[in-house]
Order: C-alpha cells, then structure tokens, then sequence
C-alpha cells in the first residue's frame, strides 16, 4: 500500500519538532539548572603561599607572580572568594556572564600584587576556552555569589576588602611564623594564631609538609565562621614549613612556556 504523501509529511514534521523540542528543552533545562541552584550557605577566602607554590615553576613567563625578580609576592596572596555549602560541596558557573578585563581596570595594580597567577597556565573558563587567572575566579565562582555579590567588579573589590582585613600574613609574624627555609612550625600553633585573631578555625593545605593553602571561612555577612575540615585538612603533618619564595626572573628559565598545571578551583 502506497504511504499518503500528506501523512508523510506529517510525520516527518512531528519527528523534527520533536528533535527541536529536545534539543530547546535541553538547553533550557541546562539554563533552568543553573536558576535553580540553590543559594551557597557561606563564603571561603583561598589563599595561596607563593614560597610553596612557587616551588613548582619550571617554566617563566611575564604573567606568572613567581617568576618576578622585584616586587614578587612574599605574603599570602588571594586564590578566590569561593561560595560553598555545607556539606563540602559548591556551586559553579552560577549564570552565562562572561569575565570583562575592562570592568576591573581600576583595580589593576592591587590585583597583581595581591592576586597574581602563580602559573603561566591559562585556566578554564565557564564559556568553554581559557583565561586569565581572574576570569576562572570569576565566572566559576564569583557568578555563584549572589545574592552578596552582584557584579564582577564588586566581587574583586570585595575580596580585595576582606583580604585586606583579615591579613594572615601579618597575624602568623606577630606570632614567629615568618618564611624560613629552615625552620618548621607547629601546625596547631599556626591555626590557634588565626583562632585567636579571628575568633574562627581556618582551613590548612598542605603539599609536602609546606603549607600550601590557608582559608578563612565568613558568613554572609562576613563575619568569622569555622571551616570545615576535610581531607585537604588533613593532608598537614603535625610540624609544617613556610619556604621562602625564590625569586627567579624571566632570565632563569628559559624558555619561555606554559605551565602544565591544571586550575580546579
């Protein structure tokens, strides 16, 4: 029996529909994902020890904060404001906003001082490609900050403030925590200094005894709250150390190339 022309059609129109209808429902359903992420329950201030990570620079380049022979970073330096949840999760590239350097032009010279890359690798970005050091932080975290944080420049000015505030670095020399590449430090000495500075537990990473990472945790309003401890936590032994950075200039490391380091966070 001959197929009817008309039901052919038909059909064929139904299956096409069909495969937009997909195609739009899942688009919207990723967007629908994203609105309905549900609103992080408190704030952690990453910061990263150059002396520690600065270790691993095999390679320099002109945007990597370890390989500056003047004015390098000698004190904790800003990895990211992260919106987290309680239960050690974290949302993610929270809306399609993409990074836009001129925003924070302004606040050029504080961010590469206090807010270097610690690499010469260009990390991913929400949109698919990769960026500066800024755009990672933003578009994966920053865009998940709201209803605290509602644009770019206000999330880099706000986790300039906090920094600013709450500065470790100066707490842990009050103290006799200094860059050593001799000594080594208690770890319980190290988070008591910022307990009693800031009436709050911070979190410590470590890589190979060195301490690596240290986070403070706020509420929203960005007072002190404890961190909650994890694996990473634990990944300190009882006696740390807090190397000194070795200033390597563009000239120690030729050639010139990109790290192979992978940003995660």
């Amino acid at each position: 029996m001959a197929f009817p022309k008309t039901l052919f059609v038909s059909v064929l129109l139904i299956v096409v529909s069909s495969c937009l209808f997909v195609e739009i429902d899942g688009r919207s359903r990723s967007r629908s994902l994203l609105s309905e992420q549900r609103e992080f329950d408190y704030f952690a201030l990453s910061l990263q020890w150059p002396g520690t990570i600065c270790q691993h620079t095999r390679h320099c380049c002109a945007g990597n904060g370890c390989c500056r022979s003047d004015n390098g970073p000698t004190e904790f330096t800003i990895h990211g404001l992260w919106p987290d949840y309680n239960d050690g999760t974290w949302p993610a590239c929270c809306t399609e906003t993409r990074f836009d350097e001129k925003l924070i032009s302004s606040l050029r010279k504080d961010l590469d001082k206090y807010w270097p890359s610690l690499s010469c690798g260009k990390p991913s970005t929400c949109s698919g490609g990769r960026g500066l050091f800024w755009a990672h932080e933003w578009e994966k975290h920053g865009t998940c900050s709201s209803p605290v944080v509602h644009d770019e420049y206000q999330y880099f000015t706000t986790t300039l403030s906090v920094y600013f505030k709450y500065n470790v670095t100066a707490i842990l020399a009050a103290e006799g925590y200094v860059p050593s590449n001799s000594e080594k430090y208690p770890l319980g000495g190290i988070v008591s200094a910022v307990q009693n500075a800031f009436g709050a537990t911070p979190q410590v990473v470590c890589s190979h005894g060195a301490i690596e990472e240290l986070r403070l945790c706020f509420y929203k309003d960005f007072k002190p709250r404890d961190c909650i401890m994890n694996e990473k936590h634990r990944s300190c032994p009882k006696y740390v150390s807090m190397p000194e950075r070795r200033p390597m200039g563009h000239e120690s490391s030729l050639p010139w190339s990109l790290d192979s380091e992978v940003f995660s966070s």
